[in-house]
């Protein structure tokens, strides 16, 4: 049977060679809502599990989508406090796939993609859920990184700017249309860049669907997509989930506002409880906060893009919208503002 963007045998001899049991053929079938990575699970015919990635379909912007660094940073994380899926293997053999492919564990847990997972939660289950966010984020940007050999992972310039120059470089080679406003706030936001105050592990890209939950305590048992993880300020990541965090009344979230549902904590309670936790500075945390909006409608900017240019890519979850899109520039305009940047 076909899937797309596999070849099923070749791949079924790649997970052999792993010396990894398994019973009779495999199914291949994609999951999650990811727009980035294609995400597959892997089942045998026991019923046993495992997880395989591959970059997406047609052409891909410069240094995105990088499973191969994706499963060197998971390996180093596997003996720390991070929650993360083993790794079992990664292919980079043309003769198995013409893109790298990782293969990773399953993880059974609860993942909070779509509203009527988050519906179906009760009220204490969703707070549980929320207040392990920037507990799992504490563990990250405590990851030593001599001790697991990731200091080499990425530059240790000041983040602020290459944040700026990667992701506005990536706005000009995948926009759809001009958006003055956009680029406005790129500018102001680049003369507003603070000073480099601390180096650390930085997800790059988290929220509340790039985890896998426990069904027992809602405690996050696995940090997924590590993709966009690199080195820098700490405090972008709790930017980046703030940006992801739509309050009861805001439109932000598209269709998936989980957030604005009774039990999940505000923004301003995610941030306190890390705040608290790590002891840095909350005035600095706005900055961020905004660059992270700013991020967000970059990233759908990209992904709307992706799906013009090859409609396999979509993913589950449909694509942006430019309305959607102009709602996160105008919040993130009004948190830079509020910012006095």
């Amino acid at each position: 049977m076909a899937v797309l963007g596999l070849n099923p045998d070749a791949v079924t001899r790649w997970i052999d060679s792993l010396g990894i049991d398994f019973s009779g053929p495999l199914s291949f079938d994609r999951i999650g809502l990811g727009q980035s990575n294609l995400t597959f699970l892997v089942r045998d015919q026991q019923d046993r599990k495992w997880v395989l990635r591959r970059p997406p379909l047609g052409h891909l912007l410069a240094s995105a989508h990088d499973v191969a660094r994706e499963a060197r940073i998971l390996s180093a994380l596997e003996d720390t406090a991070v929650p993360t899926p083993r790794v079992y293997g990664l292919c980079e053999d043309p003769e198995i796939s013409d893109v790298p492919l990782l293969l990773m564990e399953f993880v059974d847990g609860q993942v909070v993609d779509r509203m009527s997972v988050a519906e179906a939660l009760t009220p204490q289950r969703r707070r549980e859920i929320g207040v392990s966010l920037p507990d799992t984020l504490v563990k990250i940007h405590a990851v030593d990184l001599e001790a697991t050999g990731l200091t080499s992972l990425a530059s240790h310039k000041p983040y602020a700017q290459r944040q700026l120059k990667r992701w506005g470089a990536q706005w000009e080679h995948s926009k759809t249309r001009e958006l003055p406003d956009l680029d406005d706030l790129t500018r102001r936001l680049v003369a507003a860049a603070p000073e480099q105050r601390e180096l650390t592990l930085v997800h790059g890209d988290f929220h509340l669907r790039n985890v896998i939950t426990s069904f027992e305590n809602g405690e996050v048992i696995a940090a997924l997509d590590w993709e966009l993880c690199t080195l820098g300020e700490p405090l972008a990541d709790i930017g980046t989930l703030l940006a992801y965090w739509p309050e009861p009344g805001e439109t932000t979230g598209g269709d998936f506002a989980a957030s604005t549902l009774e039990g999940f904590p505000s923004r301003a309670e995610l941030a306190g409880i890390y705040l608290e936790k790590t002891g840095r500075d909350p005035a600095a945390l706005k900055f961020w906060h905004a660059l992270g909006l700013w991020k967000v409608a970059v990233i759908a900017e990209g992904v709307m893009r992706r799906a013009m240019d090859e409609p396999q890519n979509a993913a589950e979850s449909g694509t942006p919208t430019v309305e959607r899109i102009d709602i996160i520039l105008a919040m993130a305009r009004d948190v830079a503002a509020e910012a006095g940047i």
